[in-house]
């Protein structure tokens, strides 16, 4: 990695001394955010992630059966695993031991020939020298051959320290240290790392949650394998456990995810494929040499259809998730598509004159787990989030297609009725489609016959600038009286809506076209819905939620959002929805002086919670500054005059806007699934549980 030293402002003054070289782990501490992508909580997790995928990779390789992940008090991450354990001999070239090796050199490792894993997370070899390179602390210990072989390093350096935790005093030494002798049998490896905080921003942390969802996911992709996470940062309580094994594998995985009633069993679908690549193969003298090698790409695909209308599908890499999918889930959908039109037709269900089935149709109420493993799969970009490897799609087709038509032509029984009720599902998501289209080609018939293709309703800006637009959807038309002189009709527009929209979590596509409040949305924002949304095309910059800041108006965002995440997501994943943050009281003080310039809300202070009041108002108190008693609290956005609702919720010098990312609304999704779904079981037990924290005091009776 070359990096320039310093500036140079004279251009003839420019030559090779104003270069420098980083060499090995130097690289890592300059620009950490190339190898782990931030420096924050992020970057943190995924060094320990990078850490548990050597321990997942050798649990791949059917040589590991249990991973424990500790997370110490003192902000140290441990994982110990019982696989094979690092290579304890010494490398003949480097002159180093196996465990110095992959600790200190870059794209060193097992996983760049083909002796030593035929399928793998970890490509680049570089995760455990990273991680190194980043820790102001980190040990290994190996237990091989009979014995325990100790190492530690600071800062990515081999050597010594004289007591426990990463400020013990330090020696630089190489070499590995026997420290115990254990059974022959007994092989692993335990890497315990401090974060270096001179990287690490200080607030930097690994989220419980994260950590646990993902060692779960792992724990399904790999039957057998044992996932055990202790959290030891619980202060004045017993540390938190808890340990994961699921020898069903990912169909347990698919039931898990799965959020409605089964149409069908899970059906389990594996298979294998050959192919042949042409990749650079190390020789023995070191050297790259182009190589056809023969590949064998094997497919594990768990799928079941349910009632509902959301498709769930996950797909994986030698679990490695890849959440933008890449060959092997385009092969899938193919398939899916091709066998179940030809069973359609079979059957009668699609007559001859009638269009084909679509994707759409088929992954109507799927939920779906779809894994390969291979060697050196190819990746599209460093973030291995899409598979490259083109022959993927083809073995996948043709695994899927033979299995998939199996069931859907068997004999027996149960699974006749089940392939029948899958057949009539996706007939009818098509008949359902073809509905929605028909109606909206009749929409925009008649939009085009009339002067205006927008609603009467909505209070449009002057500007068609897209940087400052917005768009504030606002919750009745008391609230919209105020918002039309508070706005700055330049460019704020408006859009009131009345009450609570259509919960569309559990309506189809024609039912959501049906209801007023939401076509009307999708109309003003002018950029379609569903697959077809271009948010290119949208007329707004931003769109602003607008409602009262109690139950009712969370709701009221609740849906809006819900309509938002099920068909204008581009809007969410751009970051360009928010919710407006209107204030719950307003203090006004009493002994104000008046000074020159001094404005006349300078006497007024608004609060967004209870707990800001109660510190807004001791605050007062010490300053020797009183208050109008009682303080006022708002109720809803129409009690406040133009003035107010301007500069507390729509003036962009003073207001402040919450922005919606969609982790936020897949958590929000999942939650308002629970509360508004069709499940009433999960619902009481929520409302039974939560109704112990509840204070009365706040009920307004």
């Amino acid at each position: 990695m070359t990096a320039l030293t310093a500036a140079v402002h004279d251009p003839e003054d420019y030559s090779a001394r104003h270069l420098s070289v980083l060499e090995g782990l130097e690289a890592v501490r300059k620009r950490p955010g190339m190898y782990i992508g931030s420096t924050d909580s992020r970057g943190l997790t995924h060094c320990m992630w990078e850490i548990i995928d050597n321990a997942v990779d050798e649990a791949l390789g059917g040589f590991c059966t249990r991973i424990d992940v500790v997370l110490h008090a003192d902000g140290s991450v441990e994982v110990r695993d019982n696989g094979r354990g690092i290579p304890v001999d010494v490398e003949p070239k480097s002159g180093l031991s196996g465990v110095e090796l992959v600790m200190t050199k870059l794209h060193a490792g097992g996983k760049f020939g083909t002796g030593s894993y035929t399928a793998s997370g970890g490509l680049h070899g570089v995760g455990a020298s990273v991680v190194n390179a980043l820790s102001a602390r980190l040990d290994v210990e190996v237990d091989r051959e009979g014995h325990t072989n100790a190492i530690s390093f600071r800062r990515g350096i081999p050597g010594r320290f004289d007591a426990a935790g990463p400020d013990a005093g330090f020696t630089p030494e190489s070499g590995l240290v026997r420290t115990r002798r254990v059974a022959r049998k007994v092989t692993g490896t335990r890497v315990r790392f401090w974060a270096d905080r001179q990287i690490f921003l200080k607030d930097a942390d690994i989220a419980r949650e994260a950590l646990l969802e993902r060692a779960r996911q792992t724990a399904f992709l790999i039957p057998g394998l044992t996932i055990s996470v202790r959290d030891e940062r619980t202060e004045g309580e017993e540390p938190y456990e808890e340990e994961f094994r699921f020898d069903g594998g990912i169909g347990e995985f698919c039931t898990f995810l799965a959020p409605d009633e089964p149409v069908s069993d899970v059906l389990r679908i594996q298979g294998t494929g050959q192919f042949k690549e042409t990749v650079p193969v190390l020789d023995e003298n070191g050297h790259m040499t182009p190589t056809e090698v023969e590949r064998q790409l094997e497919v594990d695909v768990a799928l079941r259809w349910g009632t509902g209308y959301d498709t769930t599908v996950r797909s994986f890499v030698n679990v490695i998730a890849t959440p933008k999918g890449g060959t092997h889930l385009a092969g899938f959908d193919r398939a899916l598509v091709r066998v179940i039109n030809d069973q359609l037709r079979s059957t009668k269900l699609l007559k001859a004159s009638d269009d084909p089935v679509v994707k759409e149709d088929v992954l109507e109420g799927l939920t779906a787990v779809v894994t390969v493993r291979l060697p050196e799969p190819q990746f599209e970009g460093q973030t291995k989030e899409i598979l490259g490897t083109s022959a993927a799609s083809r073995i996948v087709s043709q695994v899927v297609g033979k299995e998939l038509r199996h069931f859907l032509t068997s004999t027996k029984r149960a699974e006749k009725q089940q392939a029948r009720a899958v057949l009539e599902k996706v007939a009818n998501a098509a008949k359902a489609r073809l509905a929605a289209r028909q109606q909206r080609e009749t929409q925009r018939r008649k939009n085009a016959l009339e002067n205006s293709a927008l609603p009467a309703k909505l209070v449009d800006c002057r500007s068609e600038g897209l940087e400052r637009s917005e768009l504030f959807i606002v919750e009745g038309d008391s609230a919209l009286g105020t918002a039309k002189l508070a706005r700055d009709s330049e460019f704020q527009a408006l859009l009131p809506i009345r009450g609570k929209i259509l919960n569309v979590q559990k309506s189809s596509v024609a039912d959501m076209l049906k209801n007023a409040e939401c076509a009307a949305i999708i109309q003003v924002i002018g950029a379609g819905s569903g697959r077809t949304f271009d948010v290119e095309a949208a007329r707004y910059g931003r769109v602003i939620l607008m409602a009262d800041a109690d139950v009712d108006g969370a709701h009221i965002r609740c849906l809006l959002l819900t309509l938002f995440y099920r068909y204008m997501r581009p809007m969410l994943e751009a970051g360009r929805v928010y919710a407006a943050v209107p204030p719950l009281h307003r203090i006004e003080l009493t002994n104000v002086r008046k000074k020159r310039g001094a404005r006349p809300e300078d006497k007024y202070i608004y609060t967004y919670s209870d707990a800001e009041l109660h510190r807004t108002l001791a605050e007062l108190e010490k300053k020797g500054k009183t208050w109008k008693e009682p303080v006022q609290r708002y109720k809803g956005l129409g009690e406040m005059d133009a003035d107010q609702l301007a500069e507390t919720t729509m003036d962009p010098r003073y207001r402040t806007l919450r922005r919606i990312r969609v982790e936020q609304a897949e958590e929000a999704a999942a939650v308002f699934s629970l509360l508004m779904g069709n499940e009433v079981a999960p619902r009481r037990e929520f409302i039974a549980k939560g109704a112990r924290e509840l204070d009365l005091s706040r009920i307004d009776a």
